[in-house]
């Protein structure tokens, strides 16, 4: 129960128990809730989508999108304004790159990806609410949340909350020095990724276009292979943004 309580309160801004003292691996044992973190997030987007949808569309996208922002905290957008503002200014600079990265401060390319993500949530929120696909934008999240766990085994190329992904004590847990320990390579269990594939796939009997969830986790995963060399925190972060949106469009299109 501890990592699926610091999985909520990692993600979201829902309430819960209190735990003790952070540990160091307890972050990527975390991971492992994740989608079940996103499955609480969409539940809190649908329910708002559906509420406002009732009076209008466009109430109900901005209903949905607001309550998007504040169940997560606009924690990926973060990641993503951060990571459009290195890309745009690295000109394939890699010093460059994981300088902007670290710059706290966001810049133009950070603050136009930020209005064309929010732009593109609130649009595609309205037409799916016209055809009342609430239930599928419930799981969207969870895709999304599930697809970190994929990206985080790739390698961290900067210190920060991605690496803190990528490390963890050991998996006996025998004794040994904790510097050791903490140097032990997280890679996520292959059974973790397949049984949240297991659970979220019969939703695809219902709703096909989320059979693009897979190919948009790996297509994203081959972009930060090629263009990063490997994965941060902010790279997660916009990973799970352009996912959210790339399944928001497929389900329209598949709904059309």
């Amino acid at each position: 129960m501890r990592g699926l309580i610091l999985a909520i309160q990692f993600l979201t801004r829902l309430p819960t128990p209190q735990v003790g003292e952070f540990r160091a691996d307890d972050l990527a044992r975390a991971a492992l809730w994740f989608p079940f973190a996103g499955l609480l997030v969409g539940a809190v987007v649908a329910a708002a989508l559906a509420l406002g949808a009732r009076v209008d569309p466009w109430l109900g996208a901005l209903l949905g999108l607001l309550a998007w922002v504040w169940v997560t905290g606009a924690l990926h957008l973060d990641g993503l304004c951060d990571l459009a503002d290195a890309l745009g200014a690295a000109h394939g600079d890699k010093n460059r790159l994981l300088s902007v990265l670290a710059d706290p401060h966001v810049g133009a390319f950070g603050v136009v990806a930020l209005v064309l993500q929010l732009l593109a949530k609130l649009v595609l929120l309205m037409l799916l609410a016209r055809i009342e696909l609430f239930l599928a934008v419930l799981l969207i999240p969870a895709w999304a949340r599930l697809g970190t766990l994929v990206w985080a085994r790739l390698p961290s190329i900067k210190p920060g909350l991605g690496e803190r992904f990528s490390w963890r004590c050991t998996r006996n847990g025998h004794a040994g020095s904790v510097r050791r320990q903490s140097r032990q390579r997280l890679r996520c269990p292959t059974w973790a990724i397949a049984l949240w594939g297991a659970v979220l796939l019969p939703a695809c009997v219902l709703y096909p276009a989320l059979l693009a969830a897979p190919l948009l986790i790996l297509a994203w995963r081959a972009y930060l292979l090629s263009r990063l060399g490997g994965m941060s925190g902010d790279a997660l972060g916009a990973g799970v943004e352009w996912l959210e949106s790339g399944l928001l469009l497929a389900l329209l299109l598949g709904a059309r």
